[in-house]
């Protein structure tokens, strides 16, 4: 049997502190510990992107980190963007173009899309293709994501948003 050693974060807002496994993954620790369900595992290689949440407001792969390596840091998942509706121009945006088939990468393409929008101007297609490469779509083709993130963010700087900030 393995020892346990404490770990304490912050999820989505609130204050987590549980004891774990040394070995156990960041996305493990989301899915099994928290029921955060929204962290998809894919590949488990960083290769597919399914498993991206932010880290202090970077995206990283959650199947590639240690949850002990979050200790005292803050991370916000799909559900958290969702929750404090960071992203409803997204998701709305996305399902307005039909850039979301099967929905498996759907999270990750999300993050990653609020991730590169927080810089808060417009982005070439070359930019948003270069920001998606971390992620894998089997359906899309990825022609109406990379809409869908041009449109949002020529939305955006024309309303005069502010950069999106983690809370």
């Amino acid at each position: 049997m393995s020892e346990h050693v404490p770990i304490a974060l912050e999820v989505n807002g609130e204050t987590v502190a549980r004891y774990i496994e040394p070995r156990m993954s960041l996305a493990d620790f989301l899915r099994e510990e928290l029921e955060l369900t929204g962290t998809h595992l894919g590949c488990e290689m960083g290769v597919c992107g399914a498993c991206l949440v932010l880290l202090n407001g970077k995206a990283v792969h959650a199947c590639l980190m240690y949850a002990v390596q979050a200790h005292g840091e803050r991370v916000e998942t799909i559900e958290g963007l969702t929750q404090r509706k960071a992203i409803a121009d997204i998701q709305e945006t996305f399902h307005n173009n039909n850039a979301l088939q099967c929905g498996f990468c759907t999270a990750g393409m999300l993050v990653t899309a609020h991730e590169l929008l927080s810089r808060g101007e417009i982005l070439s297609r070359e930019e948003i293709r270069d920001g998606l490469s971390g992620n894998y779509c089997r359906c899309t083709g990825y022609q109406a994501i990379v809409n869908s993130i041009e449109s949002v963010a020529h939305a955006r700087v024309a309303a005069g948003a502010e950069p999106s900030k983690p809370e």
